[in-house]
């Protein structure tokens, strides 16, 4: 008899975690080898997942929705139809932990008790998921929402997004001491848990009440490297439900007068902008980065740490400027284009355009 595991790859070596998007089969459907089975999502890639061999799927852990690490098991496909795994991987290894007859997966258990949550409240005739884990973590978003008060004013910040950026974004605004940071809004974390101290709120649904309490002010802290739709979506979600975004400006980076930066820019440490310079709608000038006299980016422009360009640049919306790059005097950068690290950039890039990591552009 034949028992074939499913087994969730690794996606992206730098996150072992990924979301189940979507679950195409069940318990007990017959499948042939190079059906597909779900979807998985990171914040980088989207992956379909495909059974290896004929057979029944069996011993399902987890429902759409959930998170999942790479190497644990989503079921198996078995010859047999009635076969069931006498341990389903990430089930309870430890008796101590758990009440006689519940059926947990680890990721569930350890966000169970991440969140202080009984476990005896949980049914036993079913497999406890980490998605039925955070439906009761759910449950208690509105006591987190209500600690933050119904008397807010224009001091009051949110930030979007936990992740590095998001870690940079609050240390940045921690310096200003203009704005008080009430919260992170994250929709791949639980409320409750806390980065940096700061506790997150709860995901995008938790906005309206946050506006309804006072706060009119976000900031997006999704870096966008290497998927900016994400960003862009995160923006249209803030402007949807009503809310600004503040230009924030690290106090160690100079400004020129005479530069135009536009609400939702970021500048960070010791970046430099020049005279005359304009920088549209969220854009992010990060460590150490010049942008000289003349230059005028265009909306969702990233520029990565110790990015030079000289005067007279034009660089259109949602390109992404690596680490170290320096691009020549009046070149005009196009539209969604992407500039490897330590890149040479001499004359203009069209729109969508690739400068590899190192080279210089165009090829000599």
């Amino acid at each position: 008899m034949m028992q074939k595991p499913i087994i969730i790859p690794l996606i992206n070596p730098n996150e072992p975690d990924a979301y189940l998007a979507s679950l195409l089969v069940k318990n007990g459907q017959k499948v042939v080898a190079g059906e597909l089975l779900c979807v998985l999502e990171t914040t980088k890639s989207t992956v379909e997942l495909t059974a290896e061999v004929d057979g029944y799927v069996v011993g399902i852990q987890y429902q759409e929705g959930d998170t999942v690490s790479a190497g644990d098991y989503l079921g198996f496909i078995s010859s047999e139809k009635d076969w069931k795994p006498s341990q389903v991987q990430g089930d309870q290894t430890n008796a101590e932990d758990v009440p006689e007859g519940l059926r947990i997966t680890k990721p569930a258990l350890e966000l169970a008790k991440a969140h202080g949550l009984d476990l005896n409240t949980f049914r036993k005739d079913m497999l406890i998921t980490e998605r039925v884990v955070r439906d009761m973590v759910e449950k208690g978003k509105q006591e987190q929402l209500d600690v933050v008060g119904e008397h807010l004013g224009l001091e009051h910040l949110i930030i979007y997004g936990g992740g590095g950026h998001g870690k940079s974004v609050l240390d940045l605004i921690r310096t200003l001491n203009v704005y008080q940071v009430i919260g992170f809004i994250d929709d791949n974390m639980p409320a409750g848990e806390k980065i940096m101290g700061v506790p997150v709120l709860g995901g995008q649904q938790v906005l309206a009440d946050l506006y309804k309490k006072g706060v009119r002010l976000a900031v997006n802290a999704v870096g966008g490297i290497g998927n900016i739709a994400v960003r862009l979506k995160v923006s249209q979600i803030l402007r949807r439900e009503g809310f600004s975004s503040p230009t924030i400006v690290h106090p160690t980076a100079f400004v020129e007068q005479s530069a135009l930066l536009e609400s939702g820019v970021q500048v960070f440490p010791h970046a430099y902008i020049g005279s005359e310079v304009k920088i549209g709608f969220g854009s992010i000038v990060n460590t150490g980065a010049i942008v000289s006299h003349d230059c005028v980016l265009g909306s969702f422009v990233n520029l990565s740490p110790g990015a030079i360009l000289a005067g007279g640049v034009q660089v259109r919306d949602q390109t992404l400027i690596g680490m170290g790059v320096t691009v020549n005097l009046s070149v005009s950068i196009g539209r969604n284009v992407r500039i490897g690290n330590s890149a040479t950039v001499k004359t203009d890039v069209p729109d969508g355009g690739i400068v590899r990591a190192g080279a210089t552009w165009p090829n000599d």
